[in-house]
C-alpha cells in the first residue's frame, strides 16, 4: 500500500463515521451538528502530520480556511445553508487539490443519486422507516448532507482502492 491509500484509510476511518452521521442527521432533523463538522476537521488536524507531507498538510488546512470564508458569503448569500457550508470547510483538507475535476464528477452524480433515491423514499412505502424524518415531513428542501457525506466517503473510499 502507497503513502496515498495509507493516507485515505488513515484518514477514512474518523471521516467515513462521521460523514454517515450527517448523512443521517440531515435526513432525519435537517441538520448538520456542529459538533460532527468541528470533529471532522479536528480528525484532520490531529492526524493529518502523521500521513501528509509538512507542505501538503499546511496547503490542506489553507484549503479548509478559504473554503470556510467562501462558504459563509455563500450563506449569507442564501445559497447554501450553514450547515452545508461548514460541512464543505471541514472536508476540504481530506481532499487533494489535484482533484477537483474528478470531485466535481463524483459529487455531481453523487446529488443526483442522493436526490433520486431520497425523493423515492419519500413518496414509497419505505418513508414508514422513518415516517418523523423531517427531511420529507415537513420540509421541501433537499438534505444536502445526504450528497455532501456520501461524496467525502466515496472519494476517501477510491483513495484507499485506487490511490497512487
Amino acid at each position: 500500500m502507497d503513502i496515498s491509500s495509507l493516507s485515505a484509510l488513515i484518514l477514512a476511518i474518523p471521516a467515513i463515521p462521521l460523514s454517515l452521521y450527517t448523512c443521517w442527521s440531515d435526513l432525519r432533523g435537517m441538520r448538520i451538528p456542529n459538533g460532527t463538522v468541528l470533529m471532522l476537521a479536528g480528525a484532520f488536524v490531529l492526524l493529518g502530520p502523521f500521513v501528509l507531507p509538512f507542505d501538503i498538510y499546511l496547503w490542506r488546512l489553507l484549503q479548509l480556511a478559504v473554503v470556510l470564508v467562501l462558504g459563509i458569503l455563500f450563506n449569507a448569500a442564501g445559497v447554501m445553508g450553514a450547515g452545508d457550508a461548514k460541512f464543505i470547510a471541514a472536508a476540504a483538507p481530506y481532499i487533494a487539490l489535484g482533484d477537483l475535476r474528478f470531485l466535481a464528477a463524483l459529487f455531481t452524480a453523487t446529488v443526483l443519486a442522493a436526490f433520486v433515491t431520497h425523493r423515492l423514499a419519500k413518496h414509497t412505502p419505505l418513508r414508514r422507516l422513518a415516517p418523523e424524518w423531517e427531511s420529507w415531513t415537513r420540509r421541501r428542501d433537499f438534505p444536502m448532507g445526504l450528497a455532501l457525506g456520501g461524496t467525502l466517503s466515496l472519494y476517501l473510499l477510491l483513495g484507499i482502492a485506487f490511490g497512487g
